[in-house]
């Protein structure tokens, strides 16, 4: 993308977030997608269900794309943005969408689906989950692995301790899983490649994903991106790794 500096700075400082839409980094930024499909294996076990969860749903883009919900299909968000725009692209579907913080309860009664579903959750409680699942029912997770995109993390923060590095690991996962009661019936992970092709880019990522670089701000890190700016100026992209996994586990009859 063709702008000085500050100008590419200054449009992604100002461009709208809300939200789980990537589309406005068309063009500056790629990044490779599972090989699994995750929107198809929703969509799969969707006309399926008869009673279906999203938690922590986003701006409803993924769910909303659904070739067919399941007849009682209900989302939760916590953050207020969010929770509007979702309630607008959900609601005319016939799915209503509740708000609700990311932590304990659910605000569900126990076995009320036989589907939850979630794409990049924030958190996982596995013993929620559990709880409002029916017996036989599902859960099925696209989530962030490991060190996802740390290359950009370290770059503004620099080494991270392998605890850190660790953290969202798809074993632990697992060991979530079956702590609650869940089997286990599949689980993958892939390590994909990411390019930012300008600063714009980066700005936007960072504002959006904000647990990246939880205190990233332009002015605090205005030389280090104008530093990174250079670089993408001339290797014509700064490149990262994206870890994702899919879990998929079941609640015993």
């Amino acid at each position: 993308m063709d702008g000085t500096f500050e100008e590419l700075v200054a449009e992604a400082e100002t461009a709208p977030v809300e939200g789980w839409d990537f589309s406005w980094l068309d063009g500056r930024a790629t990044e490779q997608r599972p090989s699994w499909g995750y929107q198809r294996l929703m969509g799969e076990r969707m006309a399926r269900a008869s009673a279906a969860l999203d938690i922590q749903t986003g701006g409803g883009e993924v769910l909303a794309a659904v070739p067919r919900l399941a007849p009682l299909t209900v989302a939760t968000e916590s953050w207020p943005p969010n929770v509007v725009k979702a309630t607008r692209l959900l609601h005319p579907l016939g799915a209503p969408v509740v708000a609700d913080a990311d932590e304990p309860p659910l605000p569900f009664v126990d076995g009320a689906f036989d589907l939850v579903v979630s794409r990049h959750p924030v958190t996982v409680w596995w013993e929620e989950i559990a709880r409002v699942l029916r017996p036989g029912g599902t859960y099925l997770s696209q989530q962030v692995g490991p060190a996802s995109v740390f290359e950009v993390v370290e770059y503004f923060l620099g080494p991270q301790p392998p605890e850190v590095r660790r953290s969202r690991h798809p074993d632990d996962a697992r060991a979530g899983a079956e702590a609650a009661g869940l089997e286990v019936a599949d689980l993958r992970c892939e390590a994909l490649r990411t390019e930012f092709f300008d600063i714009g880019a980066v700005v936007y990522f960072l504002r959006k994903v904000v647990w990246m670089v939880p205190d990233f701000t332009v002015d605090r890190y205005r030389e280090r991106l104008r530093e990174l700016h250079e670089l993408i100026s001339a290797e014509g992209s700064f490149v990262a790794t994206t870890t994702r996994f899919l879990i998929e586990a079941r609640k015993s009859l």
